[in-house]
């Protein structure tokens, strides 16, 4: 029996861009172990994956406190006595996890790909996906892609991507459904970084265009330390948006598989969303949607890419963010085209 080891600590839509790398696994050796190495703030995730047969969540200075020291899942993984080990993260951090899990192989990107450039010196094996570098502007494929190619490293087809996510029951969904009265649009105001957030009263102004023309009421959803943001969108809807209790990993992936289409920037429940399928209108910037976005030929998304100045950086580095320059017309005319075709696969 083969065991591998995949690193991969966080963010939330990192690891769902991902989980892909551990269904190839899975098809291609059946029989083997396939454990997964992950913050413990994000483990809820890979608790909906089966491929995977052990989560081991480690201890984050900003996350709960559930999960293991490093020092002890070191001891741990080292007894496990992993075949292969990748590193999907590219971190100094990450990479130093992946060496010392004891594998006879340690796969990592090269250190033009690799996050933190001098990670690549503590692999076995180097995966060089060629292009112009994975944070370069001019980066066009999507990550998906590029990790699965990580694949290759260790001579397996890494094939069509696939997110087995786990079809999980959430009162939180029901509740929401029964609130919007069925079918209803899924508005995320919220993102880690704020010049990914698309102005909360151009939602609410969206939500009501939406409701007239098309009867749909919106759920707007929040995350942690974005409550005053869904508010924001709710209080500029007039009646068209209602909000979202807190929600679980688990009621996100529901809330996402009953939405008729999901507004929102590039943040993990738009990645949890497009893997499960949901009609997608991403809004998008400080990130390339060719990389980012989502991956359906059908999903939408309205981009300020080409011109932002401030590409991978966390705050805009300029008086107005590129994100303000998308009006709501923009985004209503890209959600009416994404519902149309939707609409039109299913006739």
């Amino acid at each position: 029996m083969t065991r591998f080891l995949i690193v991969r600590l966080g963010a939330l839509g990192d690891i769902v861009h991902a989980i892909p790398v551990a269904a190839a696994l899975r098809r291609a050796r059946p029989a083997a172990r396939i454990d997964w190495m992950v913050s413990c703030k994000h483990r809820d995730i890979l608790d909906l994956v089966p491929p995977i047969d052990e989560r081991l969540s480690i201890k984050d200075r900003s996350g709960p406190d559930d999960g293991e020291s490093l020092w002890s899942a070191l001891q741990r993984i080292r007894k496990t006595r992993y075949d292969v080990t990748i590193d999907l993260q590219g971190l100094l951090k990450s990479a130093v996890i992946a060496r010392l899990s004891g594998a006879g192989k340690v796969v990592g990107f090269n250190g033009k790909y690799s996050r933190e450039s001098m990670a690549r010196a503590f692999y076995t094996d180097v995966y060089d996906p060629g292009g112009d570098g994975m944070y370069a502007p001019s980066e066009t494929r999507h990550v998906v892609d590029i990790n699965l190619g990580m694949l290759k490293a260790i001579g397996i087809d890494p094939g069509r991507p696939e997110f087995p996510l786990a079809d999980v029951h959430s009162e939180v969904a029901a509740s929401m459904t029964e609130a919007a009265g069925g079918s209803y649009v899924l508005l995320n105001p919220g993102a880690a970084w704020p010049n990914k957030r698309w102005p909360p009263p151009r939602l609410g102004a969206l939500a009501i265009a939406l409701r007239a023309r098309r009867n749909l009421k919106s759920v707007v959803l929040w995350g942690p330390g974005e409550f005053d943001l869904a508010q924001d969108v709710v209080a500029t809807a007039g009646g068209a948006a209602v909000l979202s209790p807190q929600t679980s990993v688990a009621d996100v992936v529901a809330l996402a598989r009953g939405a008729a289409v999901m507004v929102s920037g590039d943040t993990g429940p738009t990645h949890i969303a497009a893997a499960v399928g949901t009609p997608i209108v991403g809004i998008y910037g400080p990130t390339r949607p060719e990389r980012n976005g989502p991956w359906v030929p059908d999903d939408e998304t309205v981009s300020r890419a080409s011109i932002c100045q401030c590409h991978h950086f966390r705050q805009c580095k300029i008086e107005r963010m590129c994100l303000l320059d998308i009006e709501v017309d923009e985004v209503l005319a890209a959600v009416e085209r994404r519902l149309s075709a939707a609409e039109r696969r299913r006739a």
